[in-house]
Protein backbone atom coordinates (compact mmCIF):
# COMPACT_ATOMS: atom_id res chain seq x y z
CA UNK A 1 0.00 0.00 0.00
CA UNK A 2 1.46 3.29 -0.94
CA UNK A 3 1.72 6.55 1.40
CA UNK A 4 0.11 9.87 0.10
CA UNK A 5 3.62 10.71 -0.05
CA UNK A 6 5.13 8.06 -2.25
CA UNK A 7 1.71 8.47 -4.37
CA UNK A 8 2.25 12.30 -4.76
CA UNK A 9 5.80 11.06 -5.92
CA UNK A 10 4.78 9.10 -8.58
CA UNK A 11 2.33 11.44 -10.07
CA UNK A 12 5.22 13.81 -10.34
CA UNK A 13 7.29 10.96 -12.39
CA UNK A 14 3.43 9.91 -14.14
CA UNK A 15 3.10 13.73 -15.36
CA UNK A 16 5.41 13.25 -18.58
CA UNK A 17 4.39 9.67 -19.44
CA UNK A 18 2.45 8.97 -22.66
CA UNK A 19 -0.43 6.64 -21.93
CA UNK A 20 0.65 3.26 -23.39
CA UNK A 21 -2.54 1.38 -23.79
CA UNK A 22 -6.05 2.52 -23.93
CA UNK A 23 -9.30 0.92 -23.12
CA UNK A 24 -12.44 1.07 -25.44
CA UNK A 25 -15.94 -0.32 -25.61
CA UNK A 26 -14.81 -3.71 -25.44
CA UNK A 27 -13.43 -2.51 -21.49
CA UNK A 28 -11.27 -4.58 -19.65
CA UNK A 29 -10.33 -8.09 -20.82
CA UNK A 30 -7.53 -10.74 -20.30
CA UNK A 31 -5.27 -9.52 -22.96
CA UNK A 32 -5.13 -5.78 -21.88
CA UNK A 33 -4.34 -7.55 -18.48
CA UNK A 34 -1.53 -9.70 -19.60
CA UNK A 35 0.14 -6.60 -21.75
CA UNK A 36 -0.18 -4.32 -18.43
CA UNK A 37 1.37 -6.69 -16.52
CA UNK A 38 4.14 -7.40 -18.94
CA UNK A 39 4.77 -3.46 -19.36
CA UNK A 40 4.07 -2.50 -15.99
CA UNK A 41 7.24 -5.85 -15.11
CA UNK A 42 9.63 -3.07 -17.26
CA UNK A 43 9.14 0.07 -16.99
CA UNK A 44 7.16 0.24 -13.05
CA UNK A 45 4.58 3.23 -13.81
CA UNK A 46 2.52 3.05 -16.96
CA UNK A 47 -0.37 5.36 -17.79
CA UNK A 48 -3.55 3.99 -19.40
CA UNK A 49 -6.02 6.43 -20.82
CA UNK A 50 -10.03 5.93 -21.53
CA UNK A 51 -11.65 6.11 -24.57
CA UNK A 52 -14.67 7.94 -24.96
CA UNK A 53 -17.03 4.84 -26.48
CA UNK A 54 -15.79 3.12 -22.84
CA UNK A 55 -18.91 2.94 -20.87
CA UNK A 56 -17.83 1.91 -17.73
CA UNK A 57 -16.83 4.07 -15.05
CA UNK A 58 -13.40 5.19 -15.14
CA UNK A 59 -13.14 4.61 -11.04
CA UNK A 60 -13.96 1.24 -11.72
CA UNK A 61 -12.03 0.62 -14.61
CA UNK A 62 -8.78 1.77 -12.64
CA UNK A 63 -9.54 -0.57 -9.61
CA UNK A 64 -10.08 -3.98 -11.63
CA UNK A 65 -7.15 -2.97 -13.88
CA UNK A 66 -5.17 -2.50 -10.62
CA UNK A 67 -6.52 -5.67 -8.75
CA UNK A 68 -6.11 -7.86 -11.73
CA UNK A 69 -2.48 -6.61 -12.86
CA UNK A 70 -1.66 -6.39 -9.29
CA UNK A 71 -0.75 -3.12 -9.31
CA UNK A 72 -1.18 -0.36 -7.32
CA UNK A 73 -3.92 2.53 -8.85
CA UNK A 74 -1.80 5.94 -7.95
CA UNK A 75 -4.46 8.42 -9.64
CA UNK A 76 -7.57 8.61 -12.03
CA UNK A 77 -7.52 11.93 -12.75
CA UNK A 78 -9.92 12.74 -15.84
CA UNK A 79 -9.63 10.02 -18.42
CA UNK A 80 -6.04 8.54 -17.32
CA UNK A 81 -5.19 5.90 -15.43
CA UNK A 82 -1.86 5.38 -13.41
CA UNK A 83 -0.31 2.57 -12.31
CA UNK A 84 2.55 1.63 -10.41
CA UNK A 85 4.29 -1.96 -9.70
CA UNK A 86 7.37 -2.30 -8.15
CA UNK A 87 9.37 -4.80 -10.68
CA UNK A 88 11.26 -7.59 -9.89
CA UNK A 89 14.00 -7.19 -12.04
CA UNK A 90 14.35 -3.96 -13.52
CA UNK A 91 13.85 -1.75 -10.69
CA UNK A 92 14.12 1.98 -11.41
CA UNK A 93 11.72 4.01 -9.31
CA UNK A 94 13.45 4.79 -5.86
CA UNK A 95 9.94 5.26 -3.67
CA UNK A 96 10.28 8.37 -0.78
CA UNK A 97 10.38 6.60 2.99
CA UNK A 98 7.34 6.57 4.27
CA UNK A 99 7.54 8.26 8.38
Amino acid sequence: MLTGKQKRYLRSLAHNLQPIFQVGKGGVNDQLIRHIEEAIETRELIKISILNNCLEDRFEIGDELSKQSGAELVQVIGKTIVLYKESKDKKQIELPKSK
